[in-house]
């Protein structure tokens, strides 16, 4: 029995692999996890050695070596961090905005289940396994493939294939109380250090992430809309990972940070719904709408913040991550204070100047002026300044942190620079020197319009592809009585004698059937007919 897959999913990742900065990223992460994990064992080595020797010269010479190896996993997790900080090679053409922060995905050892399944078969099913030869090549070739897919649509169907066909495997291959002789071994995403695992319900939650991190992938590059509902998308499978996993054995899958990123997706929406709503008209209700959206979204990146550099993440979290973090939260509250410097000094009118009373909240700083809902032009004009000031000193400060984490990316740069640009321009004939004199700005309330809903995976036999996927090991029977979890003798063969009343047993059901009930003058003997033949289990 053969299953066919669509050639256009899949791939061999030896060979025609198009050249590009992503895939050499992934290939050079492949390469880190080997050199991680190969390092992670001889420390585990030379630890064991010091422990086991009473050779006081031979523990100096084994702590001397433990040294230089932990010395090694540093610079390898400090590039492995320099990659998951690789923003630019994800980014789309659209210079305009600030970069997002994708998800690399897992990296996984292929595995030959050929021995396995066939023994497994043998024993379980008492088949003969070499009549699934092409069933199981099949399946390694969909798991080799979706090891390396592609950052388009067909990647995505590409692993919801792969994980509809777990659905089969799991259920046709590994019975809950035993092992077959199968460990899946994935690389963690974040630290590279790898996880081995007997039981599928690792496989699935890596393959999981892997498509949940090729969707944060597709929306980095793709445009507005689009991109959000990847992100959303990415955030379902996240959550969804969270909620129905137990027990992860890697650190990025471990409930704290899946729960940041979560978060994380949620506010790269938003940052995008922000971002089509400044491109609207400069109004005077669109201004002061801007600018509370951007408040919003300054304390969002806050709280994610503080959830990135909590106690439990902050030692894995790549530093890139987190200075972006910081770098967004700057360059909102800048924008949230141009918003309103713009209204204030060029367009603003009686009607909306109300609105500030709802637009400020109460700040206990001591440096703020008083002006909240200025009765003169001179109020307005000085309270206009208060929030430029307060605008240039945040994008110095986005400048700062910039230069210091030494953070590149041809959208932040322009963005910071667009922004500090609009805000000199408001400036008029003033000079740095004289708006230092004015105070800081009330500060401004954080609201909303917007109410997103992360969108949980579709994970059906298919998953929402070109049409459901069969079992490809069909012909061992019905998965209802055909399973790992059912456990069956070898076949038998009976003899019905059919009398006047008929064969005297009652079934239910179609091919295979089960016996219900038996009479008590019918004799069965063996052998002859069987009822066997086509799978049919009996059950008195």
């Amino acid at each position: 029995m053969t299953t066919t897959v669509n050639n256009h999913l899949m791939r061999n990742p030896n060979d025609g692999i198009r050249s590009t900065r992503r895939t050499n990223l992934q290939s050079r992460r492949s390469e880190l996890n080997r050199e991680i994990h190969k390092e992670i064992r001889l420390r585990a080595g030379v630890e064991n050695l010091i422990r086991a020797t009473s050779n006081r010269s031979v523990q100096q010479t084994a702590s001397l070596e433990l040294s230089f190896i932990n010395s090694h996993l540093k610079l390898l997790r400090e590039q492995l961090d320099d990659l998951n900080g690789s923003l630019d090679v994800y980014q789309g053409q659209n210079p305009t905005t600030l970069p997002m922060i994708p998800l690399g995905l897992k990296e996984t050892k292929e595995i030959d289940f050929r021995d396995a399944f066939k023994d497994f078969i043998l024993e379980h099913y008492s088949e003969n396994g070499e009549k699934y030869d092409d069933a199981i090549a099949t399946f390694m070739e969909l798991r080799q493939a979706m090891r390396r897919p592609s950052r388009t649509s067909a990647g995505i169907q590409l692993l919801l294939r792969y994980l509809a066909n777990l659905y089969f495997i799991e259920r046709r291959f590994f019975p809950v109380d035993r092992n077959i002789g199968i460990y899946f071994e994935w690389y963690d995403s974040i630290t590279g250090l790898p996880s081995i695992q007997k039981t599928i319900t690792f496989e699935k939650a890596s393959v999981l992430f892997n498509l949940s991190a090729l969707y944060t992938q597709i929306g980095t590059k793709a445009e507005a809309d689009e991109a959000i509902d990847n992100y959303l998308r990415a955030a379902g499978i996240l959550e969804y990972i969270r909620e129905h996993f137990s027990h992860p054995p890697s650190f990025d899958l471990c409930h704290e940070l899946l729960r940041s990123l979560v978060e994380l997706m949620m506010v790269q929406s938003h940052e995008i719904l922000l971002h089509k709503q400044t491109l609207e008209t400069e109004s005077a209700g669109n201004l002061l709408n801007n600018a509370t959206e951007s408040a919003y979204l300054c304390e969002s990146l806050t709280h994610l913040l503080n959830t990135l550099t909590s106690s439990d993440l902050n030692d894995f979290i790549p530093p890139t991550w987190v200075s972006l973090v910081i770098i967004k939260h700057h360059v909102y509250r800048a924008r949230a204070n141009y918003f309103l410097a713009l209204f204030l000094l060029r367009h603003s009118q009686s009607d909306q100047l109300r609105r500030l009373d709802e637009v400020y909240i109460e700040d206990d700083s001591t440096i703020t002026t008083d002006i909240r809902v200025p009765s003169t032009k001179e109020e307005e004009s000085c309270l206009g300044f208060c929030h430029l000031r307060m605008g240039l000193t945040k994008i110095k400060d986005a400048e700062r942190v910039m230069r210091l984490n030494r953070i590149r990316g041809v959208g932040l740069e322009y963005v910071l620079q667009t922004t500090k640009e609009k805000l000199l321009d408001l400036m008029g004939q003033k000079t740095e020197e004289e708006l230092d004199a004015y105070l800081d700005p009330p500060k401004i309330g954080a609201m909303t319009s917007y109410s997103l809903t992360i969108s949980p995976p579709d994970l059906s036999c298919g998953g929402g592809s070109s049409g459901p996927i069969a079992d490809p090991f069909h012909t061992l029977g019905p998965l209802s009585f055909f399973s790992a979890k059912k456990s069956w003798t070898c076949p038998k063969k009976v003899i019905l004698y059919r009398k006047a009343n008929g064969f005297g047993i009652s079934v239910k059901g179609s091919s295979p059937v089960t016996i219900v009930s038996v009479d008590e003058q019918v004799s069965l003997f063996i052998p002859c007919l069987s009822l066997a033949k086509s799978k049919r289990p009996t059950k008195t």
